[in-house]
């Protein structure tokens, strides 16, 4: 089963579950009682922490929740924050951080490097916990929209479209969904 996050990230192919931590994670979870599928694919946009450049797709089975309190010292947490389902078919492994909030700070977001956090996307790491609970293998397939500095939602929005396009572009070729079958809601695909 394909799915992504909603509002203005939806797929003819995908099932929405919802933005953020708190919405995918019941959403996923309503998804995986009553219809319970083999192997979750989740698509989507993400912020690069500097490792990754705009449009970059990158692969992973890794998710955290780790807060920008934390890098600075003035949070813990008592529970896991770093799910990994060892997904073998990834070659060099990114983590993706997952928060209800979009990191601004370039200068702090560099210390995401040091844990093997690569990206952020909102969603990712409660689905990771979703797909654990229940047993379901789970990847994630993300396009780099912004970098995560003071400029990253207006460069998501500027780069949004296009960014989408390379996605379904890059399902196609790698046979995860049919070629030309569909394209981002709200979106016309460049046929050039």
């Amino acid at each position: 089963m394909i799915i992504c996050a909603g509002n203005n990230e939806t797929f003819q192919f995908a099932t929405s579950v919802g933005v953020g931590l708190i919405e995918s994670a019941i959403n996923t979870t309503r998804l995986c009682l009553f219809d319970k599928p083999d192997y979750l694919i989740f698509i989507g946009s993400a912020g690069s922490y500097g490792k990754y450049n705009i449009f970059d797709i990158v692969e992973s089975s890794s998710g955290s929740n780790i807060e920008l309190s934390f890098l600075e010292g003035n949070s813990f947490t008592p529970i896991d924050n770093v799910i990994s389902t060892q997904n073998k078919t990834f070659k060099n492994e990114t983590i993706v951080n997952s928060s209800n909030y979009i990191t601004t700070n370039q200068d702090l977001s560099k210390n995401f490097a040091q844990y093997g956090i690569g990206i952020e996307n909102m969603e990712f790491f409660s689905i990771c916990s979703i797909a654990k609970e229940f047993e379901i293998p789970i990847a994630g397939i993300f396009v780099i929209t912004n970098y995560t500095n003071k400029d990253a939602h207006q460069d998501f929005l500027k780069n949004h479209k296009e960014a989408m396009n390379k996605l379904v572009s890059y399902l196609e070729d790698k046979k995860i969904i049919i070629k030309n079958a569909s394209v981002p809601h709200g979106t016309e695909k460049d046929t050039k």
